[in-house]
């Protein structure tokens, strides 16, 4: 695995990361921002009520933010995160191909979509047995059969560690999209793959008891996780303790420096609550990134004092 570090690593590509990104560039920080722009929810829309700007497609938006960052000093790699960890002042992100990268600070700006399948049967067992998150629900489910459902990092990822929990896992791909490498493990473990199929219809009493996939297969198990994406802020959030808001437990909790109940993880956009408005985004993207480059920097000065 190839190792790599930085000051600040930005995750999201939206408005918010990219603002981040280039704030925190121009503050004289070291730079990486994770993510792919035509998967923010700005990529197909058209932007009209932005001060200064009459109207300008959210493409051609991001493409110019990310050349803005870009010519600002950021780096840019085009992957899914597959797990963050902290280990005494650094932060440690591990890529979809097997990067490992350091960092001093991180800003979470992935924003909150959440795919669901809508079939039926997904609403009623919320809680139940349907779960969107591995990382914080595969613990209920030791010595248990589970499903996971999606084409890409998150659910490959989640199914193989699920294998650390559950007596079988199944997944379900219609089409995967992963790296060379996520592949490669997939197909060597233990998980049964069902390639080619979607979920028709989620079934059972009062729990979750089997799916029924598009060629009326029934699969009995006892739960199934919805990964449909790249890993999401909650799942991210969750494995390093970031508190989310009380109420929907799915906005990250930030002060008025972005900055989140973790020393050096910062949150901006849509990740930290309504208005979903861009300006919003921009905004707390300069306060997020301004300040992660600040507190990355107090390392360095305690090694020349050091020294």
């Amino acid at each position: 695995m190839t190792q790599e570090t930085y000051d600040v690593v930005i995750l999201g590509t939206g408005p918010g990361g990219l603002q981040a990104a280039i704030h925190a560039a121009r503050a004289k920080a070291s730079v990486l921002v994770l993510g792919r722009e035509h998967k923010s929810s700005l990529y197909r829309a058209h932007v009209e009520n932005y001060c200064c700007l009459s109207k300008i497609s959210g493409e051609e938006l991001l493409e110019q933010g990310v050349q803005q960052a870009m010519n600002s000093g950021a780096h840019f790699i085009q992957e899914d995160i597959i797990k963050t960890t902290q280990k005494d002042d650094w932060f440690i992100i591990s890529t979809e191909s097997g990067r490992l990268i350091k960092h001093r600070a991180l800003i979470m700006a992935m924003g909150i979509t959440r795919n669901r399948l809508g079939v039926p049967g997904e609403k009623k067992f919320l809680g139940k047995g349907v779960s969107y998150c591995v990382d914080c629900d595969a613990n209920f489910y030791k010595n248990a059969k589970v499903a996971i459902v999606g084409n890409e990092s998150a659910a490959v990822s989640g199914a193989l560690t699920l294998l650390f929990y559950a007596d079988q896992v199944h997944l379900v791909s219609d089409q995967l999209k992963v790296s060379e490498r996520l592949d490669y493990q997939i197909r060597e473990s233990e998980v049964i793959i069902h390639s080619g199929r979607r979920v028709k219809e989620i079934v059972g009493k009062e729990i979750v008891e089997g799916i029924i996939l598009d060629d009326d297969q029934r699969l009995n198990i006892d739960g199934v996780f919805i990964e449909t994406g790249a890993k999401g802020a909650v799942e991210l959030a969750a494995t390093l303790g970031v508190e989310l808001d009380a109420d929907k437990f799915k906005y990250i909790v930030a002060d008025k420096q972005q900055q989140t109940n973790i020393q050096g993880i910062y949150a901006a956009g849509d990740i930290c609550g309504p208005p979903f408005q861009m300006a919003k985004a921009v905004g707390e993207g300069c306060v997020a990134g301004l300040s992660a480059a600040r507190y990355a920097k107090k390392f360095d000065s305690r090694s020349r004092l050091e020294i």
